[in-house]
């Protein structure tokens, strides 16, 4: 899998690392960020329409938003046939880093958490599903054309090699 894919496999594991750092180095004060996302829920709660968005559902969101590569790198590495595998790992991959959280500081871990990035992993993997699909179609149908070609071929090959299976007539004088 990884000697197959090596870009892929460097390309996941620098994602992997970000999403390390960022979910399991210490919470800091991030003040000018937080009013930042702030200012933004204060904009969009002015408006009918999207005050719906509160801080809460754009944690999950993000949350969401996070692991949906996450799902698409897993699917491309173990391939269409494990899709489920990709999902059961990003689900894993969500319960370490909710479990290792729990023994850092300033970090919560949270159920809301497990359940998003499970779900953002899920989504990741059903839009490769989907941007995989003609890719794997058309080699499904250049292998079938060529086993059938091999088929045919050995079957040509065999036949011309065999004796005759007709019987001799034998004339009699």
């Amino acid at each position: 899998m990884f000697r197959r894919h090596p870009i892929l496999t460097v390309i996941t594991f620098v994602y992997l690392g970000v999403v390390g750092w960022i979910t399991l180095s210490p919470q800091t004060d991030t003040t000018g960020f937080n009013s930042l996302v702030f200012r933004f829920l204060a904009f969009f709660s002015r408006h009918e329409a999207t005050d719906w968005l509160t801080y809460q559902r754009l944690e999950f969101l993000a949350n969401v938003a996070m692991f949906i590569p996450i799902g698409v790198f897993f699917l491309l590495l173990f391939g269409r046939f494990w899709w489920f595998v990709s999902v059961i790992a990003g689900g894993l991959l969500t319960g370490a880093i909710e479990f290792a959280q729990r023994f850092i500081p300033g970090r919560v871990s949270d159920v809301s958490d497990l359940i998003a990035n499970t779900g953002g992993a899920a989504i990741g993997v059903i839009l490769a599903l989907i941007i995989t699909t003609p890719a794997a179609i058309r080699v499904g149908r250049e292998r079938r054309a060529a086993e059938r070609s091999r088929a045919a071929g050995s079957q040509s090959s065999r036949l011309s090699a065999e004796p005759p299976t007709e019987p001799l007539s034998i004339q009699r004088a």
